[in-house]
């Protein structure tokens, strides 16, 4: 067909698949009503959903007036409200079906995640800016080519033909259904982690496995900014619920298990790596372990038979089969592999000590065995090399601004922004309680204490004797892979770069929540009966310190975007009407060739002038710092190099914020344009 992506086509295809659904998956016979009459609501599901109502609708109304300029009481109580609910599921979970429970899950993700999503009139975020552009690609030509936009981001088929599918079905524009229905997609991964553990463990253990899973910052501050991996990681919470089902037959479960992997090859190029590699570990200790078991069966002079629980899930074809499927995919179907080979070659040079020397990513610092973070002006001094390096030909042929020129105007680091101390944090203050270290040293330990408590549940689970559950081998196995996994991110800085640790800590959660949940309960196995309460209290502690609540209401950290009309994730990726119209104007007077050398801070993705503008690599930076500066192109400023004179750059996996030189373009360019939240030069 010449246009597949409309609405008659597309309703025929989804009306097929759910007709083919329901003859694989027919739904099991309901509970029949007493007295034929309509049977009773389960317990509790008036009250969840009244709890969950009102903190949806305080998540939206927060963003909301964060959005028009006004304060950020509603967002905190939004916080506080879910907190609440989540408080209210852990209270009752004795007396709540479990389908009741996973509801309040899902909206409590849900408004944790829109508090996010719903920030800024316009596509808001990182990723999701080039995420969208290439679903307009897709949705404006009625069709999916790989070869129109050769891109790892164009073979996302969950940001081309998904999102087209959804608009087209429902008629919710483009913007709404990566600002709204992608976060309400992922927030099903809280109840599938709640059941995939539940399967197999109490429900404490399962709540706990959910809360952790949501006070994770990348869940709520980076996830809904990257809605290829939202879709990803929803597949991969539906497999780990296949994967505990021990109720199903192996066979089908492994059928089902290997179509959602297949699924997430298509959806994420990154999710996909890291699950394979995780899997092939998985397997390799999986095969250690009954290689190491049936060796001391025989020195205990027995032949006794693994039980038939113990018996692993997971087989040497599930991890085969999307391998092959992700190099069929990336390789001969799509031919995106350059930022694989890439990363693979620089990591192959680090293992053999021929690598440059850079180091990783900063978020490595969070890890037990990481290494210090990486101050800002080292960064820039490596970023500053980096880029003279990159532009020394061409800048001898006159392409780039005088290096003595550039040299005059000094570049420094800038301070980060942080929250004036309110009368709590004052008065903490003067109790002697040093407010502005207090706060980032308590998220720095309560990223520690969760990888201690998931050594420690490990342990307990596996060798202990008082046990929070008795996990299934592919549980421990799949844990063992993921830990793997994140030690090579975090000693190998090419990885670490390209993925990041803390979005393989909350792709890893999928599997090993359950045993952190398990290492907190034995923390507080002294308590006896309160132990429950005890751990639950602490993952809700962390919940409200982690979401922003706690730095919120003292002060002193840095404003976070879900909170506040400032900080960096603000200065960097919100757009303001002054820029669209900025944009606009400009757009309306260059050619296409032009608005493709346009420089601005396009690492962000914010400044989409044209289409090509972040679909397609012209310039080896375009970025806006100084030495990166073109003889003859335009620059454009934002708003926050205009009215702070600050601008940031994304450089080995880390963002640097810097003092700008706006007097160096006075002096090199003419002003174009100027208003009170956007500047362009030439």
């Amino acid at each position: 067909m010449d246009d597949p992506l409309t609405r008659r086509p597309l309703a025929l295809a989804a009306a097929l698949a759910v007709v083919v659904a329901a003859l694989v998956c027919p739904a099991p016979p309901g509970p029949a009503a007493r007295g034929g009459g309509r049977p009773p609501l389960p317990e509790g599901l008036l009250a969840v959903s009244a709890a969950g109502a009102v903190t949806v609708a305080l998540s939206v109304a927060g963003a909301i007036r964060l959005n028009n300029g006004l304060g950020s009481a509603v967002s905190v109580t939004a916080l506080v409200a879910v907190g609440a609910l989540l408080a209210l599921l852990v209270w009752r979970r004795g007396r709540y079906p479990a389908a009741v429970l996973e509801f309040g899950l899902f909206l409590a993700a849900a408004a944790l995640l829109l508090l996010t999503s719903l920030r800024g009139w316009y596509i808001t975020g990182h990723d999701i800016q080039r995420e969208f552009g290439v679903y307009q690609m897709t949705t404006d030509a009625a069709h999916w080519d790989i070869a129109a936009f050769r891109d790892p981001y164009n073979a996302c088929l969950s940001i081309t033909l998904l999102p087209t599918s959804l608009s087209e079905l429902t008629g919710i524009s483009g913007t709404h259904v990566f600002k709204v229905l992608f976060p309400l997609l992922f927030a099903l991964t809280a109840p599938l982690v709640y059941r995939s553990v539940r399967n197999v463990a109490p429900q404490s253990v399962a709540l706990l496995s959910a809360v952790y899973l949501m006070a994770f910052p990348t869940f709520f501050t980076d996830m809904a900014f990257l809605a290829r991996q939202e879709i990803a990681f929803l597949l991969m919470a539906c497999a780990t619920v296949v994967l505990t089902d021990g109720r199903r037959p192996v066979r089908a479960r492994r059928v089902v298990f290997l179509v959602l992997l297949v699924g997430i090859v298509l959806s994420h190029y990154s999710t996909t790596y890291v699950v394979i590699a995780a899997l092939v570990i998985a397997l390799g200790t999986d095969l250690v372990w009954r290689f190491l078991s049936a060796r001391a069966n025989r020195r205990r002079g027995g032949a006794r038979r693994p039980r038939p629980a113990q018996r692993a899930f997971l087989t040497w074809w599930i991890v085969i089969a999307p391998a092959a499927a992700t190099a069929v995919w990336v390789g001969a179907v799509t031919r995106t592999t350059d930022q694989l080979d890439s990363t693979v070659t620089q990591t192959y040079d680090d293992i053999m000590g021929n690598g440059s020397g850079e180091s990783g990513s900063s978020d490595t610092a969070y890890g037990l065995l990481g290494g210090a973070a990486v101050s800002a002006e080292q960064r820039l001094a490596d970023y500053r090399a980096d880029t003279l390096d990159e532009t020394a030909e061409a800048r001898a042929a006159g392409d780039y601004l005088p290096l003595d020129i550039v040299n005059s105007h000094g570049i420094t680091a800038a301070q980060e922004e942080t929250l004036p101390l309110t009368s709590a944090g004052r008065a903490l203050t003067d109790a002697g309680v040093d407010v502005e270290a207090a706060n980032p040293l308590a998220r720095q330990s309560a990223a520690r204490l969760l990888q201690v408590f998931l050594l420690l549940g490990v342990v307990t689970t596996v060798v202990g004797r008082r046990r929070a559950f008795r996990p299934t081998r592919d549980q421990v196995t799949l844990t063992v892979g993921m830990v793997a996994v994140m030690g090579l991110l975090t000693v190998l800085p090419q990885l670490s770069v390209d993925y990041g640790v803390l979005r393989a800590f909350q792709q890893g959660l999928f599997f090993f929540a359950p045993f952190v949940a398990a290492g907190t309960l034995w923390l507080f196995r002294w308590a006896g009966r309160r132990a429950v309460p005890l751990a639950c209290g602490l993952a809700l502690a962390f919940f409200l310190d982690l979401t922003g609540v706690v730095p919120k209401l003292v002060g002193g950290y840095p404003p976070q975007l879900h909170l506040d009309n400032a900080g960096q994730y603000y200065d960097i990726y919100y757009l303001h009407p002054e820029e669209r119209a900025a944009i606009d104007w400009l757009r309306q007077r260059t050619s296409e060739d032009e608005a493709h050398d346009v420089q601005s801070e396009i690492q962000t993705d914010r400044y989409t002038f044209s289409r090509l503008q972040t679909l397609i690599e012209g310039r080896a930076q375009n970025d806006i710092y100084p030495t990166l500066i073109g003889t003859d192109n335009y620059v454009f400023l934002g708003s926050t190099t205009v009215r702070k004179e600050e601008a940031t750059t994304f450089y080995r996996g880390d963002l640097v914020t810097y003092h700008y030189p706006v007097e160096l373009l006075d002096i090199t360019k003419d002003k174009l344009y100027s208003s009170e939240g956007a500047e362009i030069y030439r």
